[in-house]
């Protein structure tokens, strides 16, 4: 199966040079990459949340393979799901899913399911790929989708993916991404407030706290099971620290602080 593109044309370009000229922009040229296990980045349109999510990328040497994590906003496909098979297109080329990371990881985990209707009009992981493309065109992939549950749920996913990339003698060779904007459409001052309180908890490596502080001041954060499940594999592969690259809002960029959206790029050291 190739997975076609759901909002090429609409969050970025759909014009393969237009869109390499666009990540040209955006992207940090001024640093040095470090070899980290996994990252947060936003996942809006590129005028909104490009820059963050470029100026994070940047920091990254960008391994052989990346486990893309991603929330579920469109409701379709099951709780819990990964493609294990197929390829993803986007105007920068096709993508090819690592099937043998894929079917490990799927094997490893009582909940995740074998599933490709989450994944064909959901955005989250498809705006990440084209910066993944820019500086690695080969690279392959492992996408899942999920939605919220218990949280047992998301420590067996992540020690699942923890456990398969150990197996596979991989996670020296592989990123885990979890995709995620921050607070949705609340004033700039309250929102910039909600986020550090789930900034620190990440920056904390503690996905605990990171969910306990979500429920507690009902942060609108669409992918924090994303990002639980990657602070729970990055720990198991290793991760002792993370570290805050960049945070802005759209306000920011649209001048319209009355209803923002905040951004965070992260990476897991």
């Amino acid at each position: 199966m190739i997975r076609k593109p759901a909002v090429s044309g609409q969050f970025y370009s759909g014009s393969t040079q237009r869109l390499k000229e666009d990540i040209a922009k955006l992207i940090d040229k001024g640093v040095h990459p470090q070899d980290v296990i996994g990252c947060i980045l936003p996942h809006a349109g590129y005028i909104y949340s490009g820059k963050v999510a470029a100026k994070t990328v940047s920091c990254l040497n960008i391994k052989d393979n990346a486990v893309l994590i991603g929330p579920n906003h469109t409701g379709y496909g099951v709780p819990f799901s990964i493609m294990t098979e197929g390829r993803w297109q986007t105007p920068l080329g096709e993508i090819q899913i690592n099937s043998d990371l894929a079917k490990s990881i799927l094997n490893k985990s009582k909940y995740l399911n074998d599933d490709t209707d989450a994944h064909i009009y959901e955005h989250s992981l498809e705006v990440e790929l084209p910066f993944l493309q820019y500086y690695k065109p080969d690279i392959k992939i492992v996408p899942i989708v999920v939605t919220e549950g218990e949280i047992s749920i998301y420590k067996e996913i992540g020690e699942s993916i923890a456990l398969a990339l150990k197996e596979s003698k991989l996670e020296n060779s592989t990123l885990i991404i979890a995709s995620s904007d921050m607070t949705h459409y609340e004033p700039k001052m309250q929102a910039e407030k909600k986020d550090k309180e789930a900034i620190e908890a990440i920056l904390g490596l503690n996905e605990d706290k990171l969910i306990n502080t979500i429920k507690r001041l009902n942060i609108s954060m669409c992918g924090y099971v994303a990002a639980a499940i990657m602070l729970i594999a990055t720990k198991l592969l290793g991760a002792k620290s993370a570290e805050l690259i960049s945070y802005q809002t759209s306000g920011d960029i649209t001048g319209d602080y009355s209803a923002v959206v905040g951004y965070a790029g992260i990476i897991i050291k």
